[in-house]
């Protein structure tokens, strides 16, 4: 199938396993089909197509710079400390309102810009050869989606079929732009290039002083093969329109601005030359060591594939929790079970003193029942422990006397 095992694409005749495509006349009827490139099978990458753009886009920028003499054009000297104003450099004579004037720093009138602008900075990027070829690859494969197409903008409603090829030899080619805009009519493509002609309009800015003042959305994108060059001489009027050789497919132009979907109209020779210059599976004619990428996935719903009864057969069933319940680590000193873990002992220790707890607040209570009858009798221990206070009680003060009269010890 399209895009499918290339192994079992090979062992099969190339109309079991490419579509084809209709080659359409001049006046829009279909003459012929021909096998679908095997280029247009290869997997859409826009983050490749976007980070190639960037860098392709910027080897045409042309070096700028400020002056190296701006905001140092005038004697100008600090006036050093002890006069109460920054030392700024400040504009030398008299006579003027500009001495005195701060001058050659980023923050004076008339000063240089913080770090002048140098020709010398790293202008174009390299791009590795690889890298350069898939993105093309990407861009021509979203050119034959047509969902793709309609969402970069191209109005595509009349066009009979995607990837839209143009039959005839060299000579029977449009060769006027008048005769270009018959055959667009006729193939549906005509909406598109109007779409560019309406949006014209006046650049925002300083482009207007530069040599591009309008500007106006992007048309289709006539490839061409080596014969049929006459049929870019014929469209390059046309607003919008843009023509390149098959030769020179360049990524500016099948995907500008980075983003994927131009809408391309092939020549026939243009088409048939698409399998030589990027091969259908095998290494490239025309170029070295070149095969087309490969999706990493022929079937891109990891849902589907997991569920389905070829994986759901082998896999092994779902395997029960087994780790040990994770919950807070408990402190000992609070939590009981926390400590009877540790030390198993604990318990006989806390019913003891629970019931010596117990066992006093019992006594304290019936003896303030007693007290509050009457009936309180002081047991034989409380009346040798109050006639011990009272014998030790001369003793102290005798003590307190004689520390206070030595001085030794002031109370």
């Amino acid at each position: 199938s399209f895009g499918g095992d290339r192994s079992i694409a090979q062992s099969r005749k190339m109309a079991e396993t490419r579509p084809m495509v209709t080659v359409w006349s001049l006046e829009g009827a279909a003459t012929e089909s021909v096998a679908l490139p095997g280029v247009f099978s290869a997997p859409i990458r826009p983050d490749l197509v976007q980070f190639v753009h960037t860098n392709m886009a910027k080897n045409g920028r042309q070096a700028y710079a400020v002056s190296m003499k701006a905001g140092h054009q005038t004697s100008a000297e600090s006036w050093g400390t002890g006069r109460a104003v920054s030392r700024i450099p400040r504009v030398q004579g008299g006579g003027t309102q500009r001495s005195g004037q701060g001058a050659f720093g980023n923050m004076c009138r008339g000063g240089r810009m913080f770090a002048p602008t140098k020709v010398w900075r790293k202008w174009h990027r390299k791009i590795n050869l690889k890298q350069r070829r898939h993105a093309i690859c990407s861009a021509l494969a979203a050119s034959a989606c047509p969902p793709l197409v309609m969402a970069r903008g191209h109005k595509i409603d009349g066009v009979p079929e995607l990837p839209l090829v143009l039959g005839g030899d060299a000579e029977s080619l449009p060769k006027k732009t008048k005769e270009a805009v018959a055959v667009f009519s006729a193939l549906g493509a005509l909406a598109d290039a109007e779409r560019c002609e309406a949006s014209k309009k006046l650049r925002a800015g300083k482009g207007k002083m530069r040599n591009r003042r309008y500007t106006h959305r992007k048309g289709p994108l006539v490839v061409y093969g080596e014969s049929d060059g006459e049929v870019a001489r014929a469209v390059r009027n046309l607003p919008g329109v843009d023509t390149c050789a098959v030769d020179h497919l360049n990524l500016l132009q099948l995907a500008p601005g980075g983003h994927l979907g131009r809408f391309v109209i092939w020549t026939a020779e243009a088409f048939k030359k698409l399998d030589a210059l990027y091969g259908s599976g095998g290494l490239a004619e025309l170029k070295a060591d070149f095969v087309l990428p490969r999706a990493v996935m022929a079937n891109a719903d990891l849902a589907r594939l997991i569920n389905s009864d070829e994986i759901q057969s082998v896999v092994a069933p779902a395997k029960a929790d087994l780790q040990r319940p994770k919950h807070p680590k408990q402190n000992p000193l609070k939590n009981l079970q926390a400590m009877l873990a540790l030390n198993p002992y604990h318990k006989l220790h806390r019913d003891s003193e629970m019931r010596a707890i117990a066992a006093r607040t019992q006594a304290k209570q019936d003896k303030i029942a007693a007290l509050r009858a009457g009936t309180y009798v002081k047991s034989d221990d409380d009346a040798q422990k109050r006639k011990d206070k009272l014998a030790r009680r001369p003793a102290s003060k005798a003590f307190f006397a004689q520390a206070n009269v030595e001085g030794d010890v002031m109370f």
